[in-house]
């Protein structure tokens, strides 16, 4: 009965997302109905108190946003984006697939979808309608490469605190990274080489999937205001600083070239916990210590703005927490309301009995969690958890099957009409948001099935 009953109001929170309701409020408003139902109310409002002041996400994320918005004041992200459009612009066969390439490559030290939509935009969308792309061709090369998944190679993106968090093991750039980026280059090369062939076939023949797109020729770089733009190679580099200084601390030993004390970051002598949560909290300070080195970085470039330096910052730290923190603590309590209605143990358990469903369903679910709600982070935050158990009982590498759902979610987000990352695309490219969606269904699950192939080899 009760399970029942939890089923229902999942149904019913499912099909007010579907109505365009805050993603975070129906699930906080289900997470309530379902903790009433189990009568453990108050393991929802614990969960709710908990992870909002939680360090694994404050501190990591919290940090991160506010580098990006550093980045944005002082212009490092622009030229970063100006230096990786530069060996494409000149050859209109690879505006598009470097247009993919790009928005994952930005996504990595950029982990908002929507800001790497935006930064992006701004450069590549004049270019690709000077070069006679249609606008849903621009629309979706943008929307596939700021939402397929490059965040997850960052340490600080919301995905991998929740993986560490979940599996309760403690993560460095480099254990993480090797899981992480043979799937994410599976995945992205198989989506894009589709995405491509559909796209080369749409934009060879008149359609109205053409209307509106420009008649110009393609810029040669020269004479316009657009194209003088200057590259600075320093202030281009110093988006990928706190990500570089992560994997020179976690290099093995012989060829670690400096070594971070826990001392300086945690207070060692006065720790309560276990050396597994000293550990994670170790990671967390360190995560936040290299943005905070990457925002002095790029301060220091732009001096005109430098008294701005930490308003911006902490502005980005806001931004943190309205936007990313917030969905995190409300999947957070709806994934707590389903493991009290009893459905996290019926899935477990069917997992058990047909192990054989593990990295499907792992692929599946998220997907499909994903597309309904918008929000790839919110849906690892809710279901990552329900495969812990399962994966460990088959023996499976939990964080592995942790970068399995984190691209899931992502590829579902990317084909939400809903997610903020698709209207963002849809608005830069003045098109409907179900266009791109509908331009990149099946290289998404081109590539989720190259994601499962991987998974099996790699297994």
């Amino acid at each position: 009965m009760l399970l029942t009953a939890g089923l229902v109001v999942i149904v019913v929170a499912i099909t007010a997302i579907i109505r365009r309701v805050d993603v975070r409020l129906v699930l906080l408003l289900a997470a309530l109905v379902l903790g009433c139902l189990a009568g453990h109310l108050e393991v929802i409002a614990q969960k709710f108190l908990t992870t909002l002041v939680s360090e694994q996400f404050a501190l990591p994320i919290g940090c991160c946003l506010g580098f990006v918005y550093v980045l944005r004041q002082t212009g490092c992200d622009e030229h970063l984006v100006h230096l990786l459009v530069k060996p494409i612009q000149r050859v209109r066969s690879l505006l598009i697939p470097g247009t993919v390439l790009i928005g994952a490559l930005v996504n990595v030290p950029v982990i908002s979808q929507t800001s790497t939509s935006v930064l992006v935009g701004t450069v590549l969308v004049p270019l690709l309608r000077a070069a006679r792309i249609s606008p849903i061709g621009i629309g979706s090369a943008l929307l596939l490469g700021s939402s397929i998944g490059g965040e997850i190679l960052n340490p600080g993106a919301p995905e991998v605190r929740t993986v560490s968090q979940a599996s309760e093991v403690a993560l460095t750039p480099n254990n993480w990274v090797t899981r992480a980026l043979p799937l994410l280059v599976i995945e992205l090369t198989v989506a894009t080489a589709v995405f491509w062939l559909l796209s080369l076939r749409a934009e060879s023949q008149p359609s109205r999937d053409r209307k509106g797109a420009e008649t110009a020729p393609l810029p040669d770089g020269r004479g316009s205001d657009k194209n003088s733009f200057r590259i600075n190679p320093l202030k281009a580099a110093i988006p990928f600083i706190p990500i570089t200084l992560l994997f020179l601390t976690a290099l093995p030993e012989p060829i670690r070239l400096f070594h971070v004390p826990m001392e300086w970051l945690v207070d060692v002598k006065h720790f309560q916990g276990t050396e597994s949560q000293l550990r994670s909290s170790f990671d967390c300070r360190l995560i936040a210590a290299a943005m905070l080195i990457g925002v002095a970085a790029a301060a220091l470039t732009d001096r005109r703005h430098l008294n701005r330096t930490a308003l911006t910052f902490f502005e980005g730290v806001g931004f943190a927490f309205a936007q990313i923190i917030s969905l995190i603590v409300a999947a957070s309590c709806f994934g707590e309301g389903v493991k009290q209605i009893g459905l996290a143990n019926l899935l477990g358990r069917a997992l058990e009995a047909w192990p054989s469903l593990l990295v499907p369903a792992a692929i599946g679910l998220p997907a499909s969690f994903a597309l309904l709600c918008g929000s790839g982070m919110a849906t690892t935050q809710s279901l990552f958890g329900f495969f812990v158990e399962p994966a460990r009982y088959l023996h499976y590498d939990p964080l592995r099957l942790g970068v399995v759902v984190s691209l899931a979610s992502a590829a579902g987000r990317t084909i939400s009409p809903v997610a903020a990352v698709t209207l963002m695309c849809a608005s830069l490219a003045e098109v409907n948001a179900f266009h791109l969606v509908r331009r990149l269904v099946l290289p998404v699950l081109a590539g989720l099935l190259a994601l499962l192939a991987g998974c099996l080899l790699l297994a």
